[in-house]
């Protein structure tokens, strides 16, 4: 089994779609969309699973780790931060998740997925506030500019091959983030909130879950 097809099993597993891939996962060649079940040589339906109420918490979990690319020992930590804020615990644990860097980088159309956008921030091509930043976890705040970094620009064939070709894609923008394609940066206009998450997480089951 190739690497591709690994990471489109965890999508069938989950029995949504993850964007774990990218624009090929919005086309028909996507195995969701081509098949609609679980893993296996006779894969069922995802609704026609029966699952405990300690497996439901889990598969959510793992779902939304998978998601972001987030270790257990990390989601832990996000987890830990969010408890300490104020205002409901998921929400919290749901908006640091979406501003991670790597994340953010995902949704400003800079990358075709967050997987790429990881490898984007580690080789150095990505800036906040005019310093690069390396760490994927970064969070971001709000007010915070997002860019390529100078030498990045410089190497148009990335720009023009991968950036560029990304960005002009059709994709709704978050409202909390704002995008300027000619000088390929974003901006973090505001913190996201729980309505901006659209794919559908029960962010409650996993709340419950770490609450044992």
């Amino acid at each position: 089994m190739n690497n591709n097809s690994a990471v489109c099993r965890k999508c069938r597993g989950a029995g949504e779609k993850l964007f774990l891939k990218g624009s090929k996962c919005r086309t028909a060649k996507c195995p969701i969309e081509k098949r609609g079940t679980t893993p296996g040589q006779h894969g069922k339906k995802p609704t026609m699973r029966k699952l405990s109420e300690y497996g439901k918490q889990l598969g959510e979990k793992q779902k939304v780790k998978l998601m972001y690319r987030v270790l257990e020992r990390q989601f832990r930590r996000f987890f830990k931060h969010a408890s300490k804020l104020k205002g409901a615990t998921g929400e919290n644990l749901l908006s640091l998740l979406e501003r991670r860097l790597d994340n953010v980088v995902f949704r400003l159309k800079m990358s075709f997925s967050r997987e790429q956008a990881r490898q984007f921030i580690i080789h150095g091509h990505i800036s906040v506030n005019g310093k690069r930043v390396t760490s994927p976890s970064f969070i971001v705040k709000e007010g915070d500019v997002i860019t390529l970094s100078e030498t990045t620009l410089k190497n148009d064939a990335f720009v023009k091959g991968v950036v560029d070709k990304r960005m002009n894609i059709g994709i709704r923008l978050p409202e909390w983030l704002e995008l300027d394609k000619k000088e390929r940066k974003g901006t973090v206009l505001r913190l996201p909130v729980r309505t901006d998450v659209t794919t559908p997480i029960e962010e409650r089951l996993i709340v419950e879950l770490y609450s044992k």
